[in-house]
C-alpha cells in the first residue's frame, strides 16, 4: 500500500500517474474506483456530494485499496484546505486560483509555521501533504510562470471545462485554443520541473493528454463511468 511520502516523492518526481475523480460521497464507491489500479482518487468537494464529515471514511477506503486521496476543496480558503488535510487527505487540489498573488495564500495554508499559516492538530494529517494550484481561467494560464515560481506550489491542475468557458472556445481537446492554452501549461510546468495534472474525460483523452505531457492524469469519473456503461450495456441488451 503507497504511504503519503511515496506518493508526493512519486509526484514531485513526475512520474506518470493515473487517478479518478469522487462525486458520490461513498466509502464503497470510491473504495471500488480505487481497487481498478489507479495510483489516487480525488474527493471533490467543490461539485460533488461529499462534505467534511464523509472525509475520514472515505479516505481510509482509498487508502486500503491501494491509492492516494485527495481533494479538490471548494475554494481557496485556509479553512477549507486545512480541514481536507486535517481528515485524511494527502494533498489538495485548490480550485479558481487566477495568480501567483492567490497561489502564495494557497500554498502558505497547506504548509505550518514558520514556513505557512497552517494551524496544526489534525488527527489524520499527513506530514508533508501536498499543493496543486488549478489553471482554469485565462488569466491563469497568462500569470503561469510567476505562479510556478511560488514556494510551496507543487504543481499545476487543469480544469479544461472551465478554461474553455474562460477562453469563450469549444470544450474540447480538438479546439485549437484550447489546445494551445493546454500545450502552454505542459511546457510551462516542464520548464519549471513541476507535476501537470488535467482532467479527462475518457482514457482515449487521458492517452492523449499523458504524451502530450501531463504526468497527473484523471482518467475516470464516477458518476459518468455508471451512467455511460449503463448505457452501454442496456443498448447491447436492446440490440
Amino acid at each position: 500500500m503507497p504511504t503519503a511520502a511515496a506518493f508526493r516523492s512519486r509526484l514531485v518526481a513526475r512520474e506518470l500517474l493515473f487517478g479518478g475523480w469522487s462525486v458520490i460521497a461513498s466509502p464503497l464507491s470510491v473504495g471500488l474506483l480505487a481497487a481498478a489500479g489507479l495510483d489516487y482518487v480525488v474527493i471533490d468537494l467543490q461539485h460533488g456530494a461529499a462534505t467534511e464529515a464523509d472525509l475520514p471514511a472515505m479516505t481510509t477506503a482509498i487508502r486500503l485499496a491501494g491509492a492516494a486521496p485527495v481533494a479538490r476543496v471548494r475554494y481557496a480558503s485556509t479553512a477549507d484546505i486545512g480541514r481536507a488535510l486535517d481528515l485524511g487527505c494527502e494533498g489538495v487540489i485548490v480550485p479558481n486560483v487566477d495568480g501567483a498573488a492567490q497561489a502564495r495564500q494557497v500554498a502558505s495554508a497547506v504548509r505550518y509555521p514558520p514556513a505557512g499559516h497552517r494551524s496544526a492538530g489534525g488527527v489524520l494529517a499527513a506530514a508533508e501533504p501536498f499543493c496543486l494550484v488549478m489553471a482554469e481561467s485565462a488569466g491563469a494560464v497568462a500569470d503561469l510562470d510567476a505562479t510556478l515560481a511560488v514556494d510551496g506550489v507543487d504543481g499545476i491542475y487543469v480544469g479544461p471545462r472551465d478554461l474553455s468557458l474562460s477562453l469563450g472556445c469549444a470544450y474540447s481537446p480538438d479546439d485549437p485554443e484550447l489546445d494551445r492554452a493546454l500545450r502552454r501549461v505542459w511546457a510551462a510546468c516542464a520548464a519549471a520541473g513541476k507535476p501537470v495534472g488535467v482532467h479527462a474525460t475518457d482514457g482515449a483523452v487521458a492517452r492523449r493528454f499523458a504524451e502530450a505531457g501531463s504526468t497527473l492524469v484523471t482518467t475516470v469519473a464516477d458518476g459518468a463511468a455508471i451512467t455511460r456503461d449503463a448505457a452501454a450495456q442496456l443498448g447491447r441488451a436492446r440490440a
